[in-house]
């Protein structure tokens, strides 16, 4: 079920008042309200997927409960590998297996040798990537004695399939969610209303912006060899811009949504197009994810610690692990190591954690000197979007030698033909970008800004919901992120 369809529309009013005002007196039929709500909206693509879901929950269920039980070192060490093995294994198969086959005969094509192997034909669940890190941070945490395990199946099955985060995040640690599971909600007007602001503002992103920039990306792309060098730069920024809007929208909405139940998840993004390096702007990026492989992996495997070579090894272990998560796909292993060779230099001067604050905090607009990091940020972050979105390698380097190549600054007629038919969405992008900016220190959209300035504040809703409706499409458009 998409969040942008007619069946969501109709889902969530029905979820939301059963359980606030049947269910309200009792939080262990609400939490299986929502776990009946989460399977219906996660099996409505497929219910073969739900019996992956409810495995996954089975067995970190039984582990978290073994874990705490087991005397020995060894014996933790040994529930802990059960329910690693199981869950990377389920993703491997399902997500990797087929890329691992495809590598292996490629590499004996290239030495003369032709092999043939099977590959599977199988269906990627929607949404394994999220759910699997969000039931491994549970067993870790436990293992690590952050955390006591549940003995309600109930609470822990609707922490794992929490339907508003379920498909594409954030991805929340069971430190954070679980708890929330296990303690009485109490229905906030005022929590309420901010989360019906943030969902609002979660579609204006994904249906005004995304999905409005969306085919001239898909076009560019494909047509890439037929595009003079600026429209291919055009293509690529706004590759960024589509990305941003469909996958941060997704989130805002996971997260209004979820107030609207009484429950807090975490900041999944933080204006990060106006990061002043690429530091800040992975502090900003999909902040669940990159937290989840900083705990996780980073840290377990030396992080910032031992020598300046351990800490540049570590660095592009993290980033190429984090590109190969995304997608089994050379261009997201090579997209990750590019960020890699972003940041090392950052690390190599101590520059890594020198923006942490407020993005000119105090000032309406940036200093010079910061408006141009913001720019030269954005450039590099631009540059690895084509890796991202490009078919194959091959595809990727052919893309950026357009932009290079001399002779396609060229056929100024089209490009300005090309850029007027543009510009209806470019009005909507004037408007997101200004909201961006006056919400980019702040957990909330603009609405928040301008509290008090009751007019204004309703001005700015009417116009993003008039944008809504005047760019929905006769079908609901898939967010980017449901194929990872």
């Amino acid at each position: 079920m998409f969040f942008n369809s007619f069946e969501f529309l109709l889902f969530l009013p029905l979820v939301f008042l059963t359980y606030w005002f049947v269910l309200k007196k009792s939080i262990g039929l609400q939490n299986a309200l929502v776990l009946v709500a989460s399977y219906l909206f996660y099996g409505w693509w497929d219910y073969r997927f739900l019996f992956l879901i409810i495995l996954s929950t089975l067995i970190d269920y039984i582990v978290g409960l073994k874990l705490v039980k087991s005397q020995k070192l060894a014996q933790k060490k040994f529930w802990l590998a059960i329910s690693i093995i199981v869950n990377l294994g389920l993703l491997g198969i399902f997500k990797y297996y087929n890329f691992f086959v495809d590598s292996w005969m490629d590499a004996w094509g290239l030495l003369g040798f032709k092999i043939h192997s099977t590959t599977l034909s199988i269906i990627l669940p929607v949404g394994i990537s999220f759910y699997t890190f969000q039931t491994l941070s549970y067993t870790i945490d436990v293992y690590r004695g952050k955390l006591k395990p549940t003995s309600s199946f109930i609470a822990f099955s609707a922490y794992v399939a929490f339907f508003p985060q379920l498909v594409a995040g954030p991805i929340e640690r069971a430190t954070s969610l679980l708890p929330q599971f296990l303690v009485k909600r109490k229905f906030d007007v005022r929590e309420a209303s901010l989360g019906a602001r943030q969902i609002l503002y979660g579609f204006f992103k994904k249906i005004v912006i995304a999905d409005n920039v969306a085919p001239y990306v898909n076009d560019i792309f494909a047509n890439n060899e037929n595009y003079s060098s600026p429209i291919l730069i055009i293509g690529a920024i706004l590759f960024a811009i589509q990305i941003y809007g469909d996958f941060s929208g997704y989130s805002d909405i996971a997260i209004g949504t979820a107030r609207l139940f009484g429950f807090k998840l975490m900041t999944n993004f933080k204006a990060p197009y106006f990061s002043r390096n690429i530091g800040e702007f992975w502090r900003r990026w999909h902040i669940s994810l990159s937290t989840w492989f900083r705990d996780y992996v980073y840290i377990p495997i030396g992080g910032s610690r031992g020598s300046r070579l351990q800490q540049f090894r570590n660095v592009a272990i993290i980033f190429i692990v984090s590109g190969f998560w995304h997608g089994a796909n050379w261009t997201f292993i090579f997209w990750g190591a590019l960020h890699a060779l972003f940041f090392i230099p950052l690390l190599f001067f101590n520059q890594n954690r020198k923006y942490t604050g407020d993005i000119a905090s105090g000032r309406l607009l940036p200093s010079v000197r910061e408006g141009l990091k913001i720019i030269s940020t954005f450039i590099l972050v631009c540059f690895a979007w084509i890796f991202f979105r490009a078919d194959s390698l091959a595809h990727s380097f052919e893309y950026i030698a357009g932009i290079f190549t001399l002779e396609n600054f060229s056929n100024l007629s089209f490009e300005q033909a090309y850029i007027a038919d543009v510009r209806p969405v470019f009005c909507y992008l004037v408007l997101f970008f200004s909201i961006e900016w006056l919400s980019r220190n702040r957990d909330v959209f603009v609405g928040r800004y301008l509290e008090g300035k009751t007019w204004m504040r309703y001005l700015v809703y009417l116009v993003l919901i008039l944008s809504i409706i005047l760019s929905i499409k006769n079908e609901a458009q898939s967010f980017i992120y449901f194929q990872f």
